[in-house]
C-alpha cells in the first residue's frame, strides 16, 4: 500500500501530463481548448486514477468532450506511464466535474439572500424603536426610581 504523499504526487503528475497532452498532443477537435482538467485523484494502491474535467459550452459540447476523452484514454494513459515511471500505470477514468453547476446554484442562492436582505432593509427604513431610543438603564435612573418612603420603613 502506498502512502498518501506518493498518491498525491502521482495525482498531480497525472493532472499535468493529461492537460499538457490534451493541449499539444491530441488532434481531436472534440477536445479543443474548452476542456479543463480540474482535479485528479488516485487510489491508495496507485492502480486507478479519476480525472475530473469541466467543459466550457452546452450539453452537446460536454457529450462530445466526454466521447473524445474516452477515445483518447489509451494515448493519455501511455503518456502518463512514460512520465510516471512506475511499475504499473494507473487506469484513467474521466468524470465531468460538477463544479460549474454547484457554483451557479450557490450564486443563485446568494442572489436570493441579497434580494431578501434588500426587502428587509426597505421595510425597516422608516421603522421606529418600540420603546425609547436607549433601552438600557443608567445608574442615575435607579436613584430617581427608588421609593420616597423607603428610609422610614428601615428605622
Amino acid at each position: 500500500m502506498a502512502d498518501n504523499a506518493r498518491a498525491k504526487k502521482l495525482a498531480d503528475l497525472i493532472r499535468e501530463v493529461v492537460a499538457e497532452k490534451m493541449q499539444r498532443g491530441i488532434k481531436d477537435p472534440r477536445l479543443g481548448t474548452h476542456v479543463t482538467i480540474t482535479d485528479t485523484r488516485v487510489t491508495g494502491d496507485l492502480r486507478e486514477a479519476t480525472v475530473f474535467y469541466t467543459v466550457y459550452g452546452d450539453d452537446e459540447d460536454r457529450a462530445s468532450a466526454a466521447a473524445g476523452l474516452e477515445s483518447a484514454k489509451g494515448v493519455l494513459r501511455s503518456a502518463v506511464g512514460a512520465a510516471a515511471g512506475t511499475k504499473f500505470t494507473p487506469t484513467l477514468t474521466f468524470v465531468a466535474d460538477a463544479l460549474p453547476e454547484n457554483a451557479k446554484t450557490i450564486e443563485d442562492l446568494l442572489d436570493k439572500a441579497r434580494a431578501s436582505d434588500a426587502k428587509v432593509r426597505e421595510a425597516s427604513s422608516g421603522a421606529a424603536y418600540a420603546g425609547e431610543a436607549d433601552p438600557y438603564r443608567k445608574p442615575e435612573d435607579d436613584d430617581m426610581s427608588a421609593p420616597a418612603g423607603g428610609d422610614e420603613a428601615s428605622e
